[in-house]
């Protein structure tokens, strides 16, 4: 059974990269955050797990492209493993940040990394490492578990990703308000921010499905708990505004659902 790893005060890093001087500018970079202890070094994927195994960081940071075993296949490995540490792809390569979120990391840099950015994956493997992992455990055991009947729809909808320039964001399905098509463009409503999502709406919908979300147009999709009132408009249209105070037309066509859905 996977055990999920207790937080400590002090956050132990490990750093793989094939490239030497990559490996110095993070162990630099790290040496000037609090509470952050470099435990070790590796320059391929099995060296990466053989250290894991032996130091049971809190923190990897990992590159994709190594020799021997990528990335990639070490977040596999793990993900199936008796450990489980946070994991951040540090990479030049922007092309594999879905698959390595679906894989199991938890953030994507891309080369060269900027302070703020490490910053921001320090404190989210604070976070996963603090509060998540049991619950991130949990849902790995579920599903582990699922009878072989069990649809996709009704397991627990994976984290959504969204694109802010060549930065990566993982949300939880929780944070995004509305996903908002603009012709070939979807984006991801949070609470404060507009993020580029990485799939169409209709895919988003068929992932989402069981869940808060409900299609209220065929241009939006709504997560219903955030929908702090609804307004009329005329006899079949309803004006529905989100706790962002952003406003959504209803369809005609989804005006009646919607309205029992909120029981109103």
């Amino acid at each position: 059974m996977v055990q999920a790893q207790q937080f400590e005060s002090m956050l132990k890093t490990l750093i793989v990269d094939d490239e030497p001087i990559a490996r110095r500018v993070l162990r630099d970079e790290l040496a000037t955050l609090p509470d952050v202890e470099i435990v070790g070094e590796a320059e391929n994927g099995e060296a990466a797990l053989t250290e894991i195994e032996s130091e049971r960081p809190d923190l990897v940071l990992l590159d994709l492209q190594m020799p021997v075993m990528s990335g990639l296949d070490v977040v596999r490995r793990l993900k199936g493993g008796p450990f489980l540490p946070a994991i951040v792809i540090v990479t030049a390569w922007n092309q594999h940040a879905i698959e390595a979120f679906e894989a199991g990391a938890i953030d994507y840099l891309l080369k060269p990394v900027s302070h703020e950015r490490l910053c921001d994956a320090v404190e989210r493997a604070r976070r996963f490492t603090g509060r998540e992992t049991a619950e991130r455990v949990a849902r790995l055991q579920e599903t582990a578990v699922a009878a072989p009947s069990e649809s996709p729809k009704d397991r627990p909808a994976r984290r959504i990703v969204g694109r802010s320039g060549a930065e990566y964001i993982l949300l939880t399905a929780d944070e995004v308000y509305a996903f908002q098509a603009e012709g070939d463009l979807v984006w991801i409503i949070t609470a404060k921010t507009k993020l580029l999502a990485t799939q169409p709406l209709k895919a988003l919908e068929e992932r989402l499905a069981n869940t808060s979300f409900r299609r209220i147009h065929r241009n939006a999709l709504v997560n219903i708990d955030h929908v702090r009132k609804m307004s009329t408009l005329t006899s079949q249209r309803w004006l529905v505004t989100l706790n962002n105070k952003m406003e959504f037309i209803v369809s005609k066509r989804q005006a009646s659902s919607i309205r029992h859905l909120l029981n109103w």
